[in-house]
């Protein structure tokens, strides 16, 4: 849920709320799971008026009351922070479902919005070498993963911005440390779209929407000249980020 919340946030260009809110909703989700157990859970976010609005509903009709946890309790004083964090927070009429909200401030400017993406149904991981090696085996990787996800779009557009974008890593995202790594996802929606995930260290992009129109580099431009939605986030595993490209299934016009 905390992963899925980071990407949604980062989509609607919503990354100054990301971490608040994925401690807002690890709370009721925990909550939710410790007083309800054995029914199915749902969440939902969505933007409301000047505020962001996280709903958990578990089904359970049972109110959710904080509890007064003593000085050296390890659990109990989840909806206390809710209350804390929050800019308001309630339940349902029926019980069912504990929201709360967070106010909006100006969004960031230097990601660059994208639709949001539907959750991942089919997934293949690559683990690529932290040098200008992981452009060509992410190509021939990336071919057998392609052909194994059965994807109905354009495979040569994809690999062709495949290693661009790891050519990108590669170049740019490498800081130097010690223990780094690259890493990449093929993955398709429920909708047939195929998202191509490379993950580096390097936590910013300050040139992202140059890169993108051509006027600092070809790499991006050139992915997007053949189909792709761009896009960036700061990855939820580790102190790096993502670039992501979305291809919709079928021929795509050159």
């Amino acid at each position: 849920m905390r992963r899925l919340a980071r990407s949604t946030l980062t989509y609607w260009d919503r990354s100054d709320l990301v971490e608040t809110a994925e401690l807002l909703l690890t709370e009721l989700v925990t909550n939710a799971l410790r007083h309800a157990s054995g029914v199915e859970i749902g969440v939902r976010l969505y933007l409301q008026d000047d505020q962001l609005v996280i709903e958990v509903n578990d089904g359970s009709p049972l109110v959710p009351v904080p509890r007064h946890a003593g000085p050296d309790d390890e659990s109990g004083r989840g909806l206390f922070l809710v209350e804390a964090l929050a800019g308001s927070w309630g339940v349902s009429a029926d019980g069912t479902t504990t929201w709360c909200t967070l106010p909006l401030t100006k969004g960031s400017t230097d990601m660059e919005p994208a639709a949001v993406t539907a959750p991942v149904l089919r997934e293949m991981l690559l683990e690529l070498p932290p040098d200008s090696s992981a452009v060509k085996i992410a190509r021939v990787s990336g071919r057998t993963k392609l052909t194994m996800l059965d994807w109905p779009g354009n495979g040569h557009a994809a690999i062709d911005v495949l290693g661009a974008l790891v050519h990108n890593a590669v170049t740019y995202g490498l800081t130097g440390a010690p223990g780094q790594s690259l890493s990449a996802r093929l993955g398709v929606t429920e909708a047939r779209e195929l998202v191509i995930d490379v993950t580096d260290p390097n936590p910013k992009f300050p040139n992202f929407t140059e890169a993108v129109d051509g006027t600092a580099g070809r790499g991006l431009w050139n992915a997007r000249q053949h189909g792709a939605r761009l896009s960036w986030f700061v990855a939820s595993d580790f102190e790096g980020k993502t670039v992501r490209a979305t291809f919709k299934p079928g021929p795509v016009d050159l």
